[in-house]
């Protein structure tokens, strides 16, 4: 994309008539490190606090897309808020407040360096391994004579490697365990944590109608207790199908209807972009840019049961901004 299609201002881009946040520069007090990820700007205060900004950045297969997307990152942060609150009574969080729709502010954590998928259908990156004629994914071994998008005999944990840069790596409990990166102990509690989040979130999606496809997990610890960090059952970190209907689409063998960002993968695989070295992201209209938004405000819609409400992105900056001071004023 030429430089003189798009702009970002602290940061906020305007394509058209569209605009969102595609990162922000702030400088608050007793900041002491600033960390820019895939999807979300992350603030350091003092030794304890990160202030975690949910922008409008998307990401897949590991790259930033070159747009970002209006409202996405209210609606990531407001579903995590969500259901972090929803499971807390499962699995203590990092979570102390979400002072504006695109921040969460909680307690810093060292991160394992590991992510805990867990699956309960054969759906995505587990499919298309399936496809190609393998039947261990992460350790696991998968049953012959599944289609896409049927339910496992139970659910699956395929962790991944969480890279800084590039491609996260599928990794077994074995190799994660041998290699040091987590000790025995702390992994069978991520594993234990894993499932219960996850048996959760299936109990939450079925009272709207939805079903828990897959989703990943990150946790930290802060002192010697192992906390969730992050989001959980976000359109970014989370599969879903609707339920109605999906025992007669698999019978048929009919693609089900899913709430998710696959459709955005999708699209990128049918304009030849997988993330590789020697591809180039395709280009995205305004108008796909209003579908990919439109998902992910049905997305947020159906899991919690609320009207989306849209916030102004006329003064983003200096709401976000006040919102922090003020946390941090009340705090100290």
């Amino acid at each position: 994309m030429a430089s003189d299609e798009w702009r970002v201002a602290n940061e906020l881009s305007t394509f058209n008539n569209l605009m969102a946040i595609s990162g922000t520069h702030f400088n608050f007090p007793d900041q002491t490190a600033f960390y820019k990820g895939k999807v979300r700007d992350v603030y350091s205060i003092g030794e304890d606090l990160l202030v975690m900004i949910a922008s409008d950045r998307i990401s897949a297969f590991d790259v930033v897309l070159p747009r970002a997307i209006p409202f996405k990152g209210q609606v990531l942060n407001q579903i995590a808020a969500h259901m972090l609150e929803a499971t807390a009574d499962v699995v203590p969080n990092w979570r102390m407040a979400s002072p504006d729709p695109n921040i969460t502010i909680g307690y810093r954590c060292e991160p394992f360096k590991v992510e805990m998928v867990i699956r309960g259908y054969l759906t995505g990156h587990a499919w298309r391994t399936y496809k190609s004629g393998l039947r261990v994914l992460c350790g696991v071994t998968l049953p012959e004579g599944l289609k896409e998008h049927d339910r496992l005999p139970e659910p699956i944990i395929t962790p991944t490697t969480k890279a800084s840069e590039g491609h996260d790596e599928d990794i077994s409990c074995e190799q994660i365990i041998a290699q040091g990166i987590v000790s025995e102990s702390d992994y069978a509690q991520l594993e234990s944590y894993t499932r219960q989040l996850f048996a959760r979130g299936t109990e939450i999606a079925a009272k709207q109608g939805l079903i828990l496809v897959d989703t990943k997990y990150e946790f930290g610890k802060r002192g010697d207790q192992i906390l969730l960090m992050d989001e959980i059952h976000t359109p970014d970190s989370s599969r879903y199908f609707y339920a109605e209907g999906y025992a007669e689409r698999q019978a048929n063998g009919e693609q089900q209807r899913q709430l998710s960002k696959e459709f955005v993968r999708e699209w990128l695989i049918e304009n030849n972009f997988m993330g590789k070295e020697s591809q180039t992201v395709p280009a995205m209209s305004d108008e796909w840019l209003e579908q990919i938004s439109a998902r992910y405000i049905e997305l947020y819609e159906q899991v919690t049961g609320k009207t989306f409400e849209r916030q102004d992105y006329s003064g983003a900056d200096e709401r976000m901004e006040q919102a922090v001071l003020r946390f941090l004023s009340h705090k100290s």
